[in-house]
């Protein structure tokens, strides 16, 4: 049984009795355009053949088909030694194919009706709908009011009538023993946003935002961790160019450490972004804004050959794309930060701080210290409010000697 596109079907299509006989060569076209090496489109595929042959042997249609009849098709697999590795992820993506056709009935959602989980989606909607807050917002507030609400009442009348500021502070209590200040943060202003929410529904009648304590979290109280400018440049030196995903990681960090790009702003980015004419790339930042930036001539050729020599043509339209099958957009910052990881163990480099944000911190220490204003920073870096750039100040340390008072009693 080959797969050499139209004889593959072909030849899959003969072996396969049943009622998925006639979704062969879609099924298996489908997963050959986004990557897979021929041997794992056969053996995909040979599980799809065993699955028509187990549906026939049960005298089921396909509409019978779902994740409960997987569940048993897999474990009759398991009982007759057939089961390999990645059969389960292979029942999920035929299930997916079939519904995107259309021949099998979609997945039957659980809906939670407990009050906590239906105010927890009004909630959602309201912080789309008329906050218009990014999907990384929301996803980041949704779990602290779960929690809070899970706290409080479990699956039982909620009783927000009777919130009283105590309430609060002991839920934020117990939370930032838990996790870092900056989170401890975030805790604090998922809370007032729903209560907010609360207060403008109608289910609270005292505004109780007001009452949430701060976390000690200072702005500029630390030194932005950045790297020297030598060990930016043997870390870009240390990707391997020759090798698709060297190419691939160089383009990434390029962006980083040239561009300032935050790490989600790189996976956002679409080819429609790229304007090769005009010499720009067009940034999908924070707030849903979109922001135009020069192309320096290093990064666009590191793109280039990228695009040219890397990037096979498949159905996401994202620039930087998962290097083995799927093929598909890359999963989110979290992706860039490894990306950026592995390329400071390479360059034996173990700096505190291993995010994407390092070298965004890099660039706008390296400008400074070249003599570029905090506006013009602030303008690179897209900061909305001149006080976000503020902190970069504090990396000027001869400019700061300057300006600093004589310690009293010191010496003169």
């Amino acid at each position: 049984m080959t797969l050499t596109h139209h004889g593959a079907a072909t030849a899959l299509d003969q072996s396969c009795n049943g009622p998925l006989a006639c979704h062969v060569e879609g099924f298996a076209a489908q997963l050959a355009g986004q990557g897979y090496a021929q041997n794992t489109v056969r053996a995909k595929c040979d599980l799809l053949a065993d699955l028509s042959r187990w549906l026939q042997r049960r005298r089921l249609s396909l509409a019978a088909l779902d994740e409960g009849r997987l569940t048993q098709f897999q474990a009759s697999r398991r009982s007759r030694d057939r089961a390999r590795r990645g059969d389960s992820a292979t029942g999920q993506q035929l299930l997916q194919y079939l519904r995107g056709h259309d021949d099998i009935a979609a997945e039957v959602q659980h809906i939670d009706r407990s009050p906590a989980a239906c105010l927890t989606r009004d909630f959602e909607e309201f912080l789309h709908a008329e906050r218009g807050l990014s999907r990384s917002t929301v996803a980041s507030y949704l779990p602290i009011v779960q929690r809070f609400l899970d706290e409080r009442s479990g699956r039982k009348a909620l009783r927000l009538e009777q919130l009283r500021p105590q309430d609060l502070h002991g839920f934020i209590l117990r939370q930032i023993q838990r996790v870092s200040r900056s989170h401890g943060k975030g805790v604090v202003t998922a809370l007032r946003a729903f209560l907010r929410f609360l207060l403008q529904r109608g289910a609270i009648q005292t505004d109780l935002a007001r009452t949430l304590p701060g976390v000690a979290n200072w702005r500029l109280s630390h030194l932005p961790k950045s790297l020297p400018d030598d060990q930016v440049e043997r870390l870009l030196a240390g990707c391997d160019c020759s090798s698709p995903t060297g190419k691939r990681d160089y383009a990434i960090l390029l962006l980083l450490a040239r561009l300032g790009l935050r790490g989600g702003e790189v996976v956002a980015m679409t080819l429609e972004d790229l304007d090769w004419e005009r010499g720009e790339i067009i940034v999908r930042g924070k707030g849903q804004r979109l922001e135009r930036l020069p192309l320096p001539a290093e990064v666009g050729s590191a793109l280039a050959c990228y695009l040219c020599d890397v990037r096979p043509a498949c159905a996401t339209r994202h620039v930087f794309i998962r290097m083995m099958a799927p093929q598909q957009g890359l999963a989110g910052p979290v992706a860039i930060c490894c990306i950026v990881r592995r390329a400071l163990r390479r360059a034996g480099l173990d700096p505190k701080f291993k995010g994407a944000h390092l070298l965004r911190h890099s660039l706008a220490t390296h400008l400074l210290r070249r003599g570029a204003s905090l506006g013009e920073i602030g303008q690179l870096l897209r900061h909305r409010l001149p006080t976000t750039t503020q902190i970069y100040a504090k990396v000027d340390i001869a400019a700061l000697r300057g300006i600093a008072l004589p310690w009293p009693g010191g010496a003169s």
